[in-house]
């Protein structure tokens, strides 16, 4: 397959757009030279993608995992945006079977996060309405960049008793004596994200995800002038919230109606 490649400067970086397959798009992308993935590949069989998803399967996106290893450099991190189909009464479990693989491929699971959904297609069946997907994290050793999205503290500024029983994770530091601490102002984001869907401008994609769930996991997982990567771009999300952040940005797209769709987009963030 021939490949179109589109490269746009702006102000704040370089974005290079590529028409074409992902494996054969990325086989000339250097080793180690991607420090963030945000994508979302199919999801089993669950939407058609102007019938693209026939060419996906267990045997593309074990290739594409690997290949995803290989061009991330050390520190880096891939947060890969999945759900599961359910056929006959089943899901199929696709999602965890590709996040084992990414762990034999050399990634470690840094976190299983959850995109919840705030509304939801409701639909007739014995089971509760599906209203999450994974948001995988996968890290290329320790991550480099963590910028933790903050919330404000419901007891801030009370104070709290930290005896030395408090259970500790993994090798942190035990506490020794108890200790007397004040709740701060501010404290972490939970690893359940909330969004509402739908609320991107109005594209033919079937199927993007909330631009606040890529400006979120960029800003968290990568600085500005980092490398930003999607190999299944669809109609450019995360490349438009890469350009609006002052990342440089990779996307790869097979379809050409999505890719001159993600150009657009993309384009106009960029001359912002």
């Amino acid at each position: 397959m021939s490949n179109q490649n589109t490269v746009l400067k702006g102000m704040k970086g370089e974005y290079q757009l590529h028409l074409g397959d992902c494996l054969e798009v990325m086989a000339d992308i250097p080793d180690g030279s991607v420090d963030l993935t945000v994508t979302s590949p199919p999801y089993d069989n669950l939407r058609t993608y102007n019938g693209n998803n026939a060419l996906w399967g267990e045997h593309v996106w074990r290739d594409v995992i690997a290949e995803l290893y290989r061009v991330t450099a050390d520190g880096g991190v891939v947060v890969w945006v999945v759900a599961d189909a359910t056929i006959k009464g089943s899901e199929t479990g696709t999602s965890f079977k590709q996040a084992l693989h990414a762990m034999e491929c050399g990634f470690r699971l840094h976190d299983t996060m959850i995109y919840a959904k705030g509304s939801y297609m409701p639909l007739t069946h014995n089971r509760y309405e599906q209203a999450f997907e994974y948001m995988f994290v996968w890290a290329k050793g320790r991550p480099n960049t963590f910028n933790p999205i903050m919330i404000p503290s419901l007891t801030a500024g009370t104070k709290r008793n930290r005896g030395g029983s408090k259970a500790q994770e993994g090798t942190y530091a035990e506490r020794k004596r108890d200790e007397r601490t004040t709740v701060n102002p501010t404290k972490q984001h939970p690893n359940i994200f909330y969004y509402d869907v739908g609320k991107n401008e109005k594209t033919e994609h079937n199927a993007p995800f909330p631009e606040k769930l890529a400006h979120d996991h960029i800003i968290s997982w990568s600085n500005p002038g980092d490398v930003v990567l999607d190999p299944f771009m669809g109609s450019g999300t995360t490349g438009k919230m890469a350009a609006q952040l002052g990342r440089r940005f990779i996307g790869i797209e097979l379809d050409p109606e999505y890719f001159a769709i993600a150009e657009a987009r993309i384009n106009g963030a960029n001359s912002r």
